[in-house]
């Protein structure tokens, strides 16, 4: 992998990071009004345009599976949060959502960088 390659690489990795928390914000923001509608809708576009860079680097299917897999795990976790409802299975799940999470990552082509 040249080194041009593994900035791509690493490029489009934060680019799926950071659209996954953008993720996060716009669907919470579906549930909880201190998140204003703005906001909402500006995550939401920002958070797609930056998948769409990412696949155009990244195997699809992977860069999908991390990006709602990160927003998964991050809306659960605010649900934890503000509603109080945790239970041992819950939690169980959710750790093994984040193994999958990593797992996709390390096992797809030029996750090296």
């Amino acid at each position: 992998m040249t080194a041009t390659t593994a900035k791509q690489n690493g490029r489009a990795w934060t680019y799926v990071f950071i659209g996954g928390l953008l993720e996060i914000l716009w669907a919470s923001g579906f549930k909880y009004e201190a998140i204003p509608s703005v906001v909402v809708l500006v995550s939401l576009l920002a958070s797609f345009d930056l998948i769409i860079r990412a696949t155009k680097i990244l195997p699809v299917g992977t860069v999908y599976a991390v990006f709602t897999g990160i927003g998964t795990l991050g809306t659960t976790i605010v649900e934890i949060i503000l509603s109080g409802g945790v239970s041992l299975l819950r939690i169980l799940f959710v750790l093994l959502l984040l193994a999958c999470i990593v797992s996709l990552k390390l096992s797809s082509k030029g996750s090296e960088a």
